[in-house]
């Protein structure tokens, strides 16, 4: 059976984050299965030097946000796991509270309700108790939660350094192989 990824991509600011893992993504075993959010697609825009085509073919497979018949939305297209690399608050209020509005909330819901692996990078600074709420009923849930706080035992040199390391840590959760970054005692 051919391995799945989902990574969904929302507005939030660092979509940076959710571009480079689709590119150390590639070579990888991995049919990579994309859900750009509408913000996302403003953000690649106004963040990076990357075009919205070129992010989407990073990916095998690309959804619209609101094409909710699409195989993810269902339990039955089995996955190894989703990451929603940035994740906006709204997104994520929307996951705690199962309102599965588009596909990017459905998607990471059925993850959940298959009991597999979902990652929510949540770029939002500073947080209210309102957000940590949120995080804390989706981590109730199974999700994990892992925000892109940099690490500097590694000694980055660049902004990639930092955002790989980022990467590296949820290759690690999802059990991808990399070396996006030196280990801590290595």
């Amino acid at each position: 059976m051919t391995k799945r990824i989902v990574i969904g991509i929302t507005g939030a600011s660092g979509v940076i984050y959710g571009i480079r893992m689709l590119e150390h993504l590639k070579g990888q075993d991995l049919e990579k299965h994309l859900i750009l959010s509408e913000a996302a697609k403003q953000n690649i825009e106004i963040e990076t030097a990357y075009s919205v085509d070129q992010v989407r073919s990073f990916a095998d497979h690309v959804y619209s946000n609101n094409q909710l018949t699409a195989p993810l939305a269902s339990g039955s297209f089995i996955t190894e796991g989703m990451v929603i690399v940035p994740c906006t608050i709204k997104t994520l209020s929307g996951i705690a509270n199962s309102y599965t509005s588009n596909l990017m909330i459905r998607a990471a819901d059925v993850i959940l309700k298959e009991r597999r692996k979902l990652v929510l990078v949540i770029r939002e600074t500073p947080l209210h108790k309102g957000h940590l709420k949120l995080m804390m009923d989706v981590a109730d849930l199974g999700a994990h939660i892992l925000p892109p706080i940099p690490s500097f035992y590694h000694q980055p040199k660049t902004i990639e350094d930092i955002i790989d390391q980022t990467i590296g840590k949820i290759f690690d959760y999802l059990e991808i192989p990399h070396k996006l970054f030196k280990r801590w005692g290595s």
